[in-house]
């Protein structure tokens, strides 16, 4: 029996890793490859496909509740906002991501944006390129061990953020409601509460999930606690930062500088506030990248299908 698997988009040169996955399970798969940008070109691929592949097309309730035959999505990477999990689960829909493809590369780039920040290389590359030799354009500095790293999550990557940090001498705390303050101190890190925290950090790095309960987690109050000299970075996911409330504290000075991978809306608006300010970098949702994360992504992802249309569970399985 030919299973049809559909991809309902993607933004890559070419599907070879997927395609050898499936070519190579035992399966007989129809790989379907699609551009969807709507609910509607979902709905109308997707009506009696065995499994789906996703990136960013929106697969919401009304998506999900029209499918027929749809046993499992696997999306590429580690957040699922894209899809209705509850609408899934009361299918019987299993949906898994890869939470473990890009903790190196995450991790790192949320390092660079730290250390970029703290030691001011954009700003003084910046300065230099204007015709500007002056060290002084980069005052204040300090040094890493009178400053503190705050980390919302206590997951896979900012846990391995964490283990980069502190051996540059940088004094680390964390939040995370789901995490004990007995296992944050067995690895050297404080537990704090989130405003706690907020008013503590130096440099406050986001890595936490997209989900209700974090959506504009840090808004206008929440920046008003920090202190003056304080730095976000965020390679999470943009809408955990209130962008409008984000542009008005940096213009106003209530914090120093903003280093975001992610923003509200992606990709970022040309008419942004904050592609005008020298007080904030911004990379395209990079950090997740390179050639040999891409890879792995690509095939767990399809990994995830064959395993379930194997009849097995796959071990990235969300619902």
């Amino acid at each position: 029996m030919t299973l049809k698997v559909l991809l309902t988009d993607y933004e890559f040169e070419h599907l070879q890793y997927e395609e050898k996955i499936f070519l190579e399970s035992g399966l007989d798969i129809e790989f379907i490859k699609a551009q969807c940008r709507t609910e509607e070109e979902v709905i109308d691929q997707a009506k009696d496909v065995d499994a789906i592949l996703n990136q960013y097309a929106p697969l919401s309730r009304r998506v999900i509740e029209s499918l027929e035959n749809t046993k499992i999505i696997s999306r590429y990477g580690v957040g699922v906002n894209t899809i209705n999990l509850d609408a899934a689960k009361e299918k019987g829909i299993t949906v898994a991501n890869v939470p473990d493809y890009g903790m190196e590369e995450v991790s790192n780039h949320a390092l660079a944006l730290l250390l970029s920040w703290a030691r001011k290389v954009t700003l003084l590359n910046n300065e230099v390129k204007k015709g500007k030799w002056d060290f002084k354009a980069c005052m204040p500095i300090h040094r890493f061990n009178e400053q503190t790293v705050g980390v919302l999550g206590f997951g896979r990557i900012p846990r391995r953020f964490i283990e980069k940090v502190k051996p540059l001498g940088f004094k680390t705390v964390a939040y995370d409601p789901f995490v004990s303050a007995e296992e944050m101190v067995a690895v050297g890190v404080q537990k704090m509460e989130l405003d706690d925290l907020i008013r503590k950090a130096d440099f406050l790095s986001i890595h936490v999930p997209l989900i209700p309960d974090t959506f504009h987690l840090i808004n206008e109050e929440r920046l008003l606690q920090m202190k003056r000299n304080a730095v976000i970075i965020n390679t999470a996911r943009g809408p955990i930062i209130d962008e409008n409330a984000l542009a008005v504290a940096l213009k106003k000075g209530i914090i120093a500088g903003a280093a975001l991978d992610v923003t509200e809306e992606e990709p970022v608006s040309i008419e942004s506030p904050l592609l005008q300010m020298d007080n904030v970098i911004i990379t395209p949702h990079s950090a997740w990248y390179s050639e040999e994360a891409m890879i792995e992504l690509r095939q767990k992802a399809a990994k995830n299908i064959v395993y379930v249309l194997n009849g097995k569970k796959t071990p990235y399985a969300l619902t």
